[in-house]
């Protein structure tokens, strides 16, 4: 009887997969994400996963996307996989409480505990307002603060009153900075987003090493979910820096870019 019902069981399970699989064929992004979102719901994880994947084949993605699919990792308990799309969705969205809580239970859950190197005080206020808006949303103020910059401009050499031209002067000081800095941010969380200079373990027990070659002095060791930064690769090699800020050598095959 227990035979039975597990046949049957297995039976529904493969029947619902294929269902999903002849549905996905020449559907929307959004369709494709109801379907993958139906079957995450029904504890169907692998097949909302392969879903997930065909949406991302045709290059797009938004951080519900990279979000659900870490979801359906986490459900299969695959950590380190969870870990990478979670962060890929925090790339785009850095302020999402969501994405921030699920990447933070699912960081309490890998072995390494690594501190951070703490920001300093310039560093803390800069990245509060990096985080603030997206790349986009940043160039957009830049244009609208680099028009007002031209009009106080225009109004210092245009105008006959001493104090017009004072009162121009200063404003167009204040937002020539602030023009300035809403295009650092812009151009920085641009070449953040395309750089992909981060990349998560995917080893489950990794030694760095001193130099990119097998022979060299072990440095540390890792853990497979721990985030590194790339900072050059050579040959096959990767050179990494953690969050401490020790830095060695790993194969490149041992970790994915975020």
């Amino acid at each position: 009887m227990i035979r039975m019902k597990n046949i049957l069981k297995y039976f529904v399970t493969a029947l619902i997969t294929l269902t999903i699989s002849l549905s996905v064929k020449a559907q929307t992004p959004d369709e494709l994400m109801n379907i993958a979102n139906n079957a995450y719901n029904q504890g169907l994880y692998d097949s909302a996963i392969n879903v997930y994947n065909k949406i991302l084949a045709t290059k797009y993605e938004s951080p519900e996307l990279y979000y659900n699919l870490g979801n359906a990792w986490f459900k299969k308990g695959e950590i380190p996989h969870a870990i990478l799309y979670y962060e890929k969705a925090k790339k785009l969205a850095p302020n999402d409480e969501d994405i921030n809580y699920n990447l933070g239970v699912a960081n309490s859950m890998i072995v390494d505990k690594i501190e951070k190197v703490p920001p300093l005080f310039y560093e803390k206020w800069w990245n509060y307002f990096y985080n603030l808006l997206k790349p986009d949303d940043w160039a957009k103020i830049f244009i609208v603060l680099w028009f007002v910059l031209v009009f106080f401009v225009a109004l210092f050499f245009l105008s006959n009153s001493a104090n017009t031209k004072k009162l121009a002067f200063f404003m167009g000081i204040i937002f020539f900075i602030f023009s300035i800095t809403s295009y650092s941010f812009a151009h920085q969380k641009y070449k953040h987003a395309i750089n992909r200079n981060e990349a998560i373990i995917f080893t489950p027990t990794l030694t760095v090493k001193s130099s990119p070659t097998k022979t060299a002095v072990d440095l540390f060791v890792i853990h497979e979910g721990t985030k590194v930064k790339i900072l050059d690769t050579v040959d096959g090699w990767a050179k990494i820096k953690i969050s401490n800020g020790s830095v060695g050598w790993v194969p490149l095959k041992s970790l994915e870019r975020i």
